[in-house]
């Protein structure tokens, strides 16, 4: 395994959606494809050109040997996953937005990534790799991925690494009064958070992105999405705290799924390259509006080389 610029940690799994516009219980034909948050971000920063890793467990099925192949085509590093004979790849359900609000069908119960433990990451080069994403639905899938990321956070200043967390709060996994103190807490200890601002009301009651930023005083980078209005970067120092706010893209949405996914990936594609709060929250938005005008997860072709392209981006500049 080369070294990697970002390790991505959790689930995908095998999404199937109706071939037309229509809902699933009409459907007469479906594709079949695969997502999951952290290998999306995973992707997109591949196409982008950093090198990325994705970690999670997978099945010994037709649907994690399409997940292997499709990730690996988009160059991402695959070497880390493991095949578990004892448990099924996980699957999901979309029942497209026909004017009346997209829904997603989980069947992921007792999935081979619900076994990840921290165990797992003893065979991962933790101390080679700059920075671990990962996200808020890891915990909610068992009691040992809940203790995987915990892991992560508390071992990160010590094995030399970063971690970027994305909320990403899914309210048909696990109920608000258990999800709202776990996802604050692990928040809190990372080193960069991202959150939508309708996440943070329904877990923590805040109603404005200062609310939140004085809910979750530990990361160095908090970024406060708030929906198609603007996303506000709150970045601290020892000195002080500078908010910095872009206005989203106006776009045409054909569906939102996966747009909070390329919104992570391009932002930590401009802080990694070194780009400027506004300049990475601006990237955020261009990756966001590239998907919002699909129907897929993961949208390819509209990635650009970063500038340090060639070598490691120099993580020690955001310590």
């Amino acid at each position: 395994m080369t070294q990697l610029d970002v390790l991505c940690v959790g689930e995908t799994m095998a999404v199937v959606t109706p071939a037309q516009a229509q809902p699933l219980s009409q459907a007469e034909e479906c594709l079949l494809g695969f997502g999951g948050a952290e290998s999306n971000v995973a992707g997109h920063l591949a196409e982008f050109g950093y090198r990325t890793g994705w970690a999670s467990r997978l099945g010994q099925d037709p649907f994690a040997d399409r997940i292997m192949d499709g990730l690996s085509a988009r160059g991402v590093d695959v070497t880390l996953v493991v095949r578990d004979g004892a448990s099924p790849t996980g699957v999901y359900f979309k029942d497209p937005d026909l004017g009346r609000g997209a829904r997603t069908l989980y069947y992921r119960a007792g999935s081979a990534a619900s076994r990840m433990s921290p165990w797992d990451s003893a065979a991962w080069p933790l101390e080679q790799t700059g920075w671990i994403h990962t996200s808020g639905i890891n915990p909610a899938l068992s009691e040992n991925c809940a203790a995987l990321t915990r892991h992560l956070l508390t071992n990160a200043r010590d094995r030399g690494y970063r971690v970027s967390f994305d909320v990403n709060y899914r309210p048909a996994l696990w109920p608000v009064d258990v999800a709202g103190p776990c996802l604050r807490e692990l928040a809190d200890m990372a080193t960069v958070v991202l959150v939508g601002l309708d996440e943070a009301q329904t877990l923590w009651g805040c109603s404005t992105a200062e609310d939140v930023s004085a809910l979750l005083p530990g990361p160095k980078h908090l970024v406060v999405k708030d929906g198609a209005t603007e996303a506000v970067e709150f970045l601290r120092d020892a000195a002080a705290e500078t908010v910095f706010r872009v206005p989203a893209h106006r776009v045409d949405v054909v569906e939102p799924v996966g747009a909070g996914d390329a919104f992570a990936a391009g932002y930590l594609a401009g802080l990694l390259r070194g780009d400027s709060p506004e300049e990475r929250l601006a990237l955020g938005h261009s990756f966001a509006a590239w998907t919002l005008g699909t129907r897929a997860d993961f949208r390819p072709g509209h990635g650009t080389r970063p500038r340090s392209y060639g070598s490691a981006p120099d993580h020690a500049a955001l310590r």
